[in-house]
């Protein structure tokens, strides 16, 4: 339990809405040590100077709070292990549990009427929205202890690799906190800088963040009503097709199939492309010739396994730049709808 509680904590890169990182395709470079004091305060300066520019903020709450910033050394190592940069056989098991499949049918009992109104008013189903909070936070149990200030300002001035990235993320940051009004140095979140019961990183916390409880605010970094409704609502915004299948098991007819294996994300043949070129579907249900999809290959010890996957796989990829974390979501999601139906 402890190794289960340590790998949940390191794994936290919400929202990524993980919009814009990609945990899986990071390279890492150690942080570097400037031997010139005066550029890095020349850069933290720059930094001042635009985010006051460009989010209209108030010069010295911006710059008080920039000053506060500290960095943290274990934010730095955090990001050099991600967990999706394990092979799946590895991956996998750390979410497809039995205890995280008990919690996550208690979670939706007790917010079942909340659930089904996500899904009735945005279109994203129940047990999509319950796995990806499952496999976030274990719902709602581990949402982070880094700062979020401390971690955006390693990441930011500290990681080269995505620098530039971290910076508008700490500048939407500041915004956040001026609009919502909160302490910037009380946050709390993944190493990334991505809070709350989704782990949201701030530009999505701004941009998709919604009060679904009708308190007229925005949290959810305590209250899971309003994060079913901003996990929902993130789906819909981008582009989920209510009633549409994720992802079907698949097998390799001849060795041309192999070649439409790609790595990249993005969908880019058609279902017909793809059984005309040997991929074997193992389930009675079909795509029609014309769906988008892609042929995904995951690596077991032994030998592989293939999924044709589709637009909806691609959506729970916006959350998450990473098919191991796409495909554990939609695993956990189908045990999640499955033990429902047998209640």
């Amino acid at each position: 339990m402890c190794a289960l509680k340590k790998s949940i904590r390191q794994l936290k890169l919400a929202l990524f809405g993980c919009v814009s990182l990609t945990a899986a395709t990071l390279s890492y470079a150690a942080p570097q040590e400037s031997n010139d004091p005066v550029a890095t305060e020349q850069e933290v300066e720059q930094f001042i100077s635009d985010t006051i520019e460009e989010y209209g903020l108030d010069g010295k709450f911006v710059r008080d709070t920039v000053n506060a910033a500290s960095i943290n050394s274990k934010v730095l190592e955090a990001i050099a292990r991600p967990w999706e940069a394990k092979p799946w056989y590895q991956y996998y098991p750390i979410f497809l549990t039995e205890k995280r499949l008990e919690r996550g049918l208690a979670f939706w009992q007790k917010h079942r009427k909340t659930l089904a109104r996500a899904e009735a008013e945005l279109g994203v189903p129940a047990h999509i929205i319950v796995a990806i909070i499952g496999v976030e936070t274990f719902y709602g149990s581990y949402t982070g202890t880094y700062s979020v200030l401390d971690a955006l300002y390693s990441l930011g001035f500290h990681y080269p690799p995505r620098a530039a990235f971290f910076k508008k993320e700490l500048g939407q940051y500041l915004k956040l906190v001026s609009e919502e009004g909160w302490d910037p140095l009380a946050a709390r979140g993944s190493y990334a800088g991505a809070m709350g019961w989704g782990q949201f990183i701030s530009s999505s916390y701004r941009h998709y963040a919604i009060d679904f409880d009708g308190d007229s605010q925005r949290d959810l970094l305590n209250n899971p009503v309003d994060a079913i409704g901003s996990v929902a609502n993130y789906f819909k915004q981008h582009k989920w097709q209510t009633g549409e299948a994720v992802a079907f098991k698949a097998s390799i007819g001849n060795e041309q199939a192999l070649e439409l294996v790609e790595s990249d994300l993005s969908i880019n043949h058609s279902w017909k492309e793809l059984s005309e070129a040997g991929v074997l579907l193992q389930d009675t249900i079909q795509p029609s010739p014309d769906t988008p999809a892609k042929l995904l290959a995951l690596e077991l010890e032994e030998g592989k396994e293939y999924w044709v996957v589709l637009d909806n796989f691609y959506v729970i990829t916006r959350y998450n730049h990473s098919p191991l974390y796409a495909m554990v979501v939609f695993k956990l999601s189908e045990q999640l709808r499955a033990a429902m139906q047998r209640q």
